[in-house]
């Protein structure tokens, strides 16, 4: 009698439960003691390697960039690429981060969600194929990176090494899966003459800013003009008389650039309050004819260029001043069936004498069709394993592992109301959940076997 998928799972969820803690006690945050990222990353790198190996996988480590374990024997290649760096645990956890615990049915642990439990159950789906002896039409490998949290470099290397896959995901999103990416356009706008004598503001450039402070030259503006108009917009602030000068401080709400219109940004609310208030000065008036509370490049037409999927977003996320410039970040994100080539030449009109929009990098969208034979590979197992008829794979503004390497998108590993507390305290992993992940993961990787790639 062949053992069943269910059968299966059940009989190894005690393994299951373990192993993500074996990933969770190695603090893999992205560190300069070692190369490339850090002694953490070789650790964690080598516990996953070695589950692989004692599973019977073919596994090698890519000079400790990432790692990845195989099983089949073809030419073409299904991939799965997991993350094994994750962020900084942060304070306000109600356990220690890096001892994973169950509690209530749920794991808890840094990384357990984000995406320790994702390399987990991927590579019992793959143990599972192999030990059942499943014939495989193509190979399989399990392919762990160790800097997916700051740049991808992992991947990069992998691909410089190993080249593409012909078909595969990434379980590092949310299921039924995500089939376009936005394209990402980040750079600042230096500005060398404003009167303002200091600025701060923001934590990073992806994040919505959420608090600003400013020191401007006495009498340089409508204090009362400012303050009234701040209130009306509903902006927290205060503004003190100082020996050298008038503070300002706005405050907003923090949110993903991804998703700038969820959030408040006291970077805008600063610069525009300011033009508002009378306050003449090169930046502020670049900054309200250009952008001012707009967060879809409206003043730019920017706006205009949505597609039937997603829209365009401008998040400027840090302000600075250092000697005699001012700096600000720029993160754009733009519809996933456009170019940056549409999208560049408007942004670049973002100058005046003195300040300029600077280019800095640019990714381009990803967009599978949802007619695509590997999209359809995924719907089926979804709606095999779970019986959800009416969920749809979903188009983004943050970006995974499948704008790194071809062929690839994201597919799963979060369900719908269960965020897990990623990138927060009390990262957490719900078993059943960790149960049903591995059951999908065992249909996508049957299906992408008998689908033409």
């Amino acid at each position: 009698m062949t053992l069943t998928k269910e059968q299966f799972v059940e009989r190894e969820i005690e393994n299951m439960k373990h192993d993500p803690g074996l990933l969770v006690s190695f603090p893999s945050v992205y560190s300069e003691d070692a190369k490339p990222f850090g002694l953490q990353n070789q650790k964690v790198l080598a516990a996953a390697l070695g589950l692989m190996e004692k599973a019977g996988f073919r596994t090698e480590n890519l000079d400790n960039y990432c790692g990845y374990g195989e099983i089949g024997e073809s030419e073409k290649l299904i991939g799965i690429l997991a993350h094994l760096d994750i962020v900084p645990a942060g304070d306000g956890w109600d356990s220690d981060p890096f001892t994973m615990i169950e509690k209530d049915g749920y794991l808890y642990g840094r990384g357990v969600s984000d995406d320790k439990g994702a390399v987990v159950a991927s590579f019992y789906a793959m143990k599972y194929l192999l030990e059942t002896g499943y014939p495989l039409k193509k190979r399989i490998r399990l392919i762990t990176g160790c800097n997916e949290e700051s740049g991808s470099k992992c991947i990069e290397h992998y691909v410089e090494v190993k080249g593409h896959i012909d078909a595969g995901f990434t379980p590092d999103g949310d299921f039924p899966g995500i089939f376009a990416e936005k394209g990402m356009t980040g750079g600042y706008v230096v500005n060398r003459s404003s009167g303002i004598l200091d600025i701060r503001g923001g934590e990073a450039f992806n994040i919505v800013a959420k608090r600003c402070e400013a020191l401007l030259p006495k009498d340089s503006f409508d204090q009362e003009k400012l303050a009234a108009w701040l209130k009306e917009n509903g902006i927290g602030c205060s503004i003190s008389e100082e020996a050298d000068g008038i503070r300002v401080v706005t405050e907003g709400k923090a949110a993903h650039a991804s998703m700038p219109d969820t959030g408040v940004n006291a970077i805008n609310y600063m610069l525009e309050g300011l033009y508002q208030a009378g306050f003449k000065d090169e930046l502020t008036d670049f900054f309200h004819k250009y952008i001012g509370l707009c967060v879809h490049g409206e003043k730019l037409e920017l706006d205009k260029l949505k597609d039937e999927y997603t829209d365009y977003t401008f998040n400027i996320g840090m302000i600075f001043k250092k000697e005699n410039e001012i700096t600000f970040t720029v993160d754009a994100r733009f519809p996933v069936t456009r170019k940056s080539s549409d999208i560049l030449p408007l942004q670049l009109q973002m100058k005046s004498e003195n300040t300029e929009f600077v280019s800095r990098s640019v990714v381009e969208p990803l967009f599978f069709d949802r007619s695509h034979p590997m999209i359809q590979a995924y719907m089926k197992a979804y709606r095999d394993v779970t019986g959800d008829m009416e969920s749809e794979m979903e188009a983004i503004g943050g970006g995974t592992y499948a704008k790194e390497i071809h062929n690839c998108v994201a597919f799963g590993c979060a369900f719908h109301g269960e965020p897990g507390n990623i990138h927060a305290p009390n990262e957490y992993l719900r078993i059943e959940s960790f149960k049903k992940q591995v059951l999908l993961y065992i249909e996508a990787l049957k299906n992408l076997n008998e689908t033409e790639i």
